[in-house]
């Protein structure tokens, strides 16, 4: 028997706006910049968002609810990145046969069967562990703050053992061999890194960061021209 694999996005728990939403590269500029090109476009319509947008209650008391579910076992090892590719090599490797998903994001790959035969990358890492029969089955916890929804993925849904459910009605006693937490900073604003830092720490465990570069946030001390650099790129 395989071993299970909880993977943990943490824009599960930040509600974005919805033009926010969307399909980005994890590079630079959309994991750093573009934030400050956000707060500068929204502070000119009288918003301030590092004070708007912050994680919802799902945050709070976290690990109690996915303990009410999961048994942890006590030689679980835990990953930390900023991008949820990584739970691709962390599947493979731990030989984990079913992913346990709380996201925002279900990546089964957006745009049907054909877009599992794209390189890997953090929207289509679960479709290619199922494509490379890497997994037998998956569970799709959505964020109370998705603007997605199952029938997205009729195609790949059809093709695999996947489910959409509510923490709440998972069975009791699950184990859990392997996690990972992901950062997902092109879709998590860097204001909130410290609760993230404190939301992986709260778990109580050694873990193993793989790539995830801390992010300075200094919006008060932008220039005025660093500030068009970022409306005009």
């Amino acid at each position: 028997m395989g071993k299970n694999l909880l993977s943990i996005d943490w824009d599960y728990f930040v509600p974005i706006k919805k033009e926010w939403y969307g399909s980005y590269s994890e590079n630079q500029w959309n994991v750093n910049k573009l934030w400050y090109r956000r707060y500068i476009k929204e502070q000119m319509r009288g918003e301030d968002i590092t004070r708007t947008i912050d994680v919802g209650v799902e945050y709070v008391g976290f690990w109690k609810r996915i303990r009410s579910r999961f048994r942890i076992s006590d030689t679980a090892r835990v990953y930390i990145s900023d991008s949820h590719k990584y739970s691709y090599g962390i599947a493979r490797e731990n030989a984990c046969d079913a992913v346990y998903l709380f996201d925002a994001h279900a990546d089964l790959g957006y745009g049907g069967i054909g877009s599992l035969d794209f390189e890997l990358n953090c929207a289509n890492w679960l479709g290619k562990l199922f494509k490379n029969n890497h997994i037998r089955e998956a569970s799709v916890i959505y964020s109370p703050y998705t603007f997605e929804c199952p029938e997205d993925f009729i195609e790949i849904n059809n093709a695999y053992n996947i489910n959409y459910c509510e923490l709440e009605r998972l069975p009791e006693g699950i184990p859990v061999d392997v996690i990972h937490i992901c950062r997902s900073g092109a879709w998590t604003p860097p204001w909130l890194d410290h609760k993230f830092l404190q939301f992986v720490y709260r778990l109580n465990r050694p873990v193993k960061w793989l790539d995830c570069p801390p992010r300075r946030w200094n919006a008060g001390k932008l220039t005025l021209s660093a500030q068009l650099n970022y409306l005009l790129y």
